[in-house]
Order: C-alpha cells, then structure tokens, then sequence
C-alpha cells in the first residue's frame, strides 16, 4: 500500500483495498488512472476492457472533481480501490466538506457532464469525513 504522493504500488494481494495520496494538482489525475487500472488488472487479470476502462474513467471523474473542488492549493487527497469479484469501489477522499453538484453543460468550459458520465456508469455518492468528505463509486461488470 502506498502513502507517499505520487507514488503508485500494485496491489500485493487481489482483493485487497489499496490507497495512495496525491496532491490536488491536475498532473495527478493520469496518476490516479493509471494506478486504477494497474490496480484493476492485477485484482482480476481476466476483467474485461470495458470494465477496467469505465473504472479509469470513474476514477477519473472523482480525482478530477476533487482537485477542482475539493482541495486548495497544497491540499492533497486520498484514492482508494478494493476490487472483487467483478465489482470495485472506488473512493476519493478530500479536506472539503462541500458536496458534488450537478452543474450546466459549458461546451465554453468543456465542464459539466462529470456527475452524468457517473450516473451512467455506476452507482455513486458521498459521505462525511471527519475533516472532509468521501465521495465513492461502484462499478460492476456486465
């Protein structure tokens, strides 16, 4: 398991939950792909693509949105995974308490379909932290 930021780790057994801190910079969300869907991969070697491709797209999603809006400048969030048997969950954890919200759709801004990518992929939601927030997410394989 890796708690240094940056610093990604595979899993040393499928099944398990892995974490690794990041600081909420853009540069950070290829971080969190890459680490899902090594994370993925090494969990359930035979999983399909487009499983392991809509978990790197989630996570994706929730990184994104927690660099935008759930940390400031020199804030780092949490990213954990635990992947079995064709369901992972993944779960984004951030120093502010403010919830995702639904925003309009910019083609100006390239923002606002986030929450839509999720609810079209997997069951989400978020709960309270001591100092923060967990927003988290479910995906299935078909």
């Amino acid at each position: 398991m890796s708690e240094h930021p940056g610093t990604p780790t595979l899993p040393s057994h499928p099944g398990r939950s892995e974490r690794l801190v990041l600081p909420g910079e853009p540069q950070s969300a290829h971080t969190a792909r890459k680490f899902a869907r090594e994370h993925v991969l090494h969990s359930e070697p035979d999983a399909a693509e487009d499983y392991v491709d809509a978990i790197e797209l989630v996570t994706s999603e929730l990184v994104t949105n927690s660099i935008r809006y759930g940390t400031e400048p020199g804030d780092s969030f949490a990213l954990k995974l635990h992947t079995r048997r064709g369901r992972t969950r993944i779960e984004v954890r951030d120093p502010v308490r403010r919830r995702p919200q639904p925003r309009p759709e910019s083609d100006k801004r390239d923002r606002g379909r986030g929450l839509l990518i999720l609810d079209g992929l997997c069951h989400w939601g978020v709960d309270d932290a001591a100092f923060g927030k967990v927003v988290w997410a479910e995906v299935i394989a078909k």
